[in-house]
């Protein structure tokens, strides 16, 4: 019975030796490839940082926000919130590869993974947060929704629009927008669709829509270069709240931390008045939270899989919040636009960042 009963225990151990096995390899890559374990060997992060460059989805014909200068060169202030990723984790603000995506070609892009990060004035949405599978950055820009027409039209509100054709450019949030609240307000209208921003607004200047519909900060980046700027006038009336900001895959949470922290860093920075000019004075400084931010003490760098200097490299290399948005649309651009809630939470706005600790 001895002999019997250590075969037939042998024979269970056996057994349950070859299912534990087979249970660890089924599970033993998502251990060691599924970032969103905290594991960074398959993490985009670690991609970016192994081949010293950073792959983003962008705009190229929204003035302000992403286009192309007349050096050939992308700029922008979404542009340069790619370039603040780029110093942060290679320590390179110029290596990034642009790739400019249109509001359809957007979401695929990340999806299948041809981008790293999009950042192309994107809405943070509820359907984008869970079925399109994006995981959302800190907002970088608080907008709403507007409307365009001429200033002769007579319009004044949104009623006004009854029976007028409005432009919209498919595959956003402004088309489904425009849609609620006319018919939430009960007015008739025609929505013509266009691929693309630069088709609406040609059909606008052209007289073939009556107003033009987007962001309000993509209506005042696009009247500031119109031949006529004040034959055009936007309306006071917001249909929606517009919160932009980086976006990435869902699931790469090393990614996700990694980037949620970069932005952070510009905001932090302003919030302290360390500027890309004053930077190097502030290696110098005794407050804890400063030296941390700036890597000089603490491993807040380690801990997010970036270099132990990320913040000191965005802050130096492109600058913090404040002088990326004075830089692309403020007051000494031709935008001039105000930082209303994009201001600091210390200047009446509601941008702040989470403790460096």
């Amino acid at each position: 019975m001895k002999k019997i009963s250590f075969v037939f225990m042998s024979c269970v151990l056996v057994v349950l030796l070859t299912l534990t096995g087979c249970s660890n390899e089924d599970t033993g890559g998502k251990e060691s490839g599924d970032s969103s374990n905290g594991s960074s060997g398959s993490s985009i992060l670690s991609k970016v940082i192994d081949n010293k460059k950073l792959v983003a989805g962008v705009n190229d014909e929204l003035p302000g926000f992403g286009y192309i200068d007349e050096s050939g060169k992308n700029v922008g202030f979404d542009v340069d919130f790619a370039r603040v990723l780029a110093a942060g984790a290679i320590g390179d603000a110029e290596a990034v590869e642009f790739r400019p995506l249109s509001a359809q070609e957007r979401f695929t892009a990340v999806q299948t993974g041809e981008v790293d990060v999009l950042i192309r004035n994107t809405t943070w949405t509820t359907n984008r947060d869970s079925e399109v599978g994006l995981n959302f950055a800190p907002t970088t820009f608080y907008d709403g929704q507007g409307i365009m027409v001429r200033a002769d039209s007579g319009v004044e509100s949104l009623e006004d629009l009854k029976g007028m054709r409005i432009g919209v450019d498919t595959g956003t949030t402004t088309e489904l927008n425009l849609a609620d609240q006319m018919r939430a307000l009960g007015i008739e209208h025609d929505a013509v669709v266009f691929d693309g921003q630069d088709a609406v607004v040609a059909a606008y200047e052209s007289g073939s829509i009556d107003a033009w519909t987007t962001d309000k900060s993509g209506l005042v980046a696009r009247q500031a270069v119109m031949e006529n700027p004040d034959d055009h006038k936007i309306l006071e009336e917001n249909l929606s709240k517009e919160p932009l900001g980086p976006s990435v895959k869902g699931g790469d949470d090393k990614w996700f931390d990694a980037v949620n922290w970069m932005v952070f860093a510009t905001i932090q920075a302003e919030e302290y008045g360390i500027t890309s000019k004053n930077v190097d004075e502030f290696l110098e400084s005794e407050n804890p939270e400063i030296r941390r931010l700036l890597g000089t003490e603490g491993n807040l760098g380690e801990q997010l899989g970036l270099p132990k200097d990320f913040a000191y490299q965005i802050i130096k290399q492109v600058g913090n919040y404040g002088e990326i948005f004075e830089k692309n649309l403020g007051a000494e651009t031709i935008f001039k636009l105000d930082r209303g809630l994009n201001a600091l939470h210390t200047d009446g706005g509601i941008l702040y960042s989470p403790p460096f600790r």
